[in-house]
């Protein structure tokens, strides 16, 4: 049997029971090239040794930078937690709901934006869209640091939204065109770690740049502003330097090399490959699409006490009675809990090619941390719970995004669906930004209550989603059977043409 025979066999479905799909569609030669492989010679028969040593050295490449561009990203976003407690509300004058609308006009564009980014990701290419996005979103971040009035911080809190809304759906996309579906979640958990390791970072830039308070005539919230916006800066400019855009492209791996990381995406979820071009139906397809929106539901159930416990930690923790230099160190150990967990579960899924068990694992510690914060425990009780929060939101948040990719065929479909997802559900963190008052300190009963509602909306939708993925692939699995009977065949246009609807895909649980 050939290598690509073998692989195909292999790779592209999970099930013993859809197997005999792929041995069907096999009596129909697939002639449609894909992700540029008709350019590269025919792939290699990697041992399991040579398939990681390949995955890592792409891992090498990718990965480090990434996860440095989105600790960038999310460390800008959130640092005005911490310039929160270094002067910014005196300075600005933010009374009442001020500092909230500010926190709030982040999201809003950063939302609206998502989608359209995606779809001009591919033509922009990846190695100067990404980079471009966040050397311009430093800029924005590094001139924060200067404005002088409350307007000043909406208006810069609005081009940075805009000017980071394609970096976390555009690099999860990204990662769909390199990794098969069942090695997604590590990578996804490596990049995001990247966000936990900023909120362990922003407690402790934030600490040490607080002693430049006063430097320049500049307050501490200010340099915090500037610094970490030079940095991004720094990181934007070597990405450029760094970054590939896709496989067919990569120089630095060989053609062989290139060719096989191809063939694995093609033969991953259908026996013909997946749609590369864009049609406006793609859009369409997806908008009806009755996934994405359970998803986004989903999405919202996690990023929302996500968002709430970055934002507010700092304040939260403060509200323990610690002064503001201790507040801002003690948010560091529930980041650095959530890392190890993150990593340790993203490992564990791609393992077992599950995704709901983790997500599901998330909402329990989530549960279970604002139940205790919103409860009159002790003070070090409560602390405790911050850590199940943290971990819970940042741990189950990569399964949250993987799972959805994973169940999307169609290189602009998963693109657009995975914009959907995560645009619409990141108004979640635009609610988020405004529930914790500053009339409900210490205790913020109501920031705490509404997280809760958040997770009971996912303890109802996720049962919903995995009971109909079952049923659909046990329907699908009868089809095949069916076809198999009645003779019937699929060419390789009508299989990528049905994408996710096609009797040899099957659904990720």
């Amino acid at each position: 049997m050939s290598a690509k025979d073998s692989d195909a066999r292999s790779a592209s479905l999970e099930k013993n029971a859809a197997d005999s799909v792929v041995e069907e569609v096999a009596s129909v030669k697939p002639d449609l090239a894909y992700g540029g492989e008709d350019t590269l010679p025919p792939p290699p028969d990697l041992t399991p040794a040579q398939q990681k040593a390949l995955y890592r050295k792409i891992d090498m490449r990718l990965m480090p930078i990434l996860t440095l561009m989105y600790l960038c990203s999310f460390l800008d976003r959130g640092n005005i937690g911490n310039a929160k407690l270094q002067g910014l509300l005196t300075q600005l004058h933010l009374d009442g709901n001020k500092y909230n609308i500010a926190l709030t006009m982040y999201f809003v564009p950063y939302c609206l934006f998502e989608c359209p980014a995606n779809l001009v990701l591919k033509k922009f290419r990846p190695s100067r869209w990404l980079p471009g996005i966040t050397v311009l979103w430093g800029v924005i971040m590094t001139l924060m640091g200067l404005v002088k009035n409350y307007p000043q911080l909406v208006g810069t809190r609005i081009a940075l939204g805009i000017a980071e809304a394609g970096l976390f759906p555009g690099v999860v996309y990204y990662l769909t065109l390199w990794y098969p579906r069942h090695m997604i979640q590590f990578r996804v958990g490596m990049f995001f770690g990247g966000a936990t390791l900023a909120g362990a970072f922003s407690g402790l830039l934030a600490f040490g740049i607080s002693f430049m308070s006063g430097t320049a005539g500049l307050l501490g919230w200010s340099w915090i502003f500037i610094i970490e916006g030079m940095a991004t800066v720094v990181v934007g400019v070597i990405s450029f330097f760094i970054l590939v855009d896709f496989p067919h492209t990569a120089t630095f791996l060989t053609p062989e090399e290139r060719a096989y990381v191809i063939h694995r995406k093609k033969y991953d979820n259908s026996s013909v490959g997946e749609e590369e071009h864009f049609e406006l139906r793609h859009i369409w397809e997806t908008l009806l699409d009755w996934q994405v929106w359970l998803h986004i539901l989903i999405y919202m159930s996690v990023i929302a006490p996500l968002y709430g416990i970055s934002l507010f930690l700092p304040s939260i923790i403060n509200g323990f009675g610690y002064t503001t230099a201790i507040s801002q160190l003690l948010t560091v150990p529930p980041y650095v809990f959530a890392t190890i967990t993150l990593l340790i579960w993203a490992v564990w899924s791609d393992r077992i090619k599950k995704r709901y068990p983790f997500v599901l694992a998330g909402l329990c510690l989530i549960l279970v941390g604002f139940v205790i914060n919103i409860a009159g425990a002790p003070i070090g009780v409560k602390y405790f719970g911050t850590f199940l929060v943290v971990a819970g939101s940042y741990a189950g948040f990569p399964g949250v995004v993987a799972w959805l990719g994973n169940n999307l065929a169609g290189h602009y479909k998963r693109g657009v669906g995975m914009a959907l997802h995560i645009g619409i559900g990141n108004f979640a963190g635009a609610i988020a930004s405004n529930i914790y008052r500053s009339q409900d300190a210490p205790r913020y009963i109501l920031g705490h209550g509404l997280e809760l509602m958040f997770v009971g909306i996912g303890f109802i939708v996720l049962p919903i989603v995995v009971l109909s993925y079952k049923r659909i692939n046990a329907q699908r699995d009868a089809l095949v059977r069916e076809a198999n009977e009645k003779g019937i065949r699929y060419t390789p246009e009508e299989l990528r043409r049905m994408g996710d609807r096609a009797p040899d895909f099957r659904y990720t649980l």
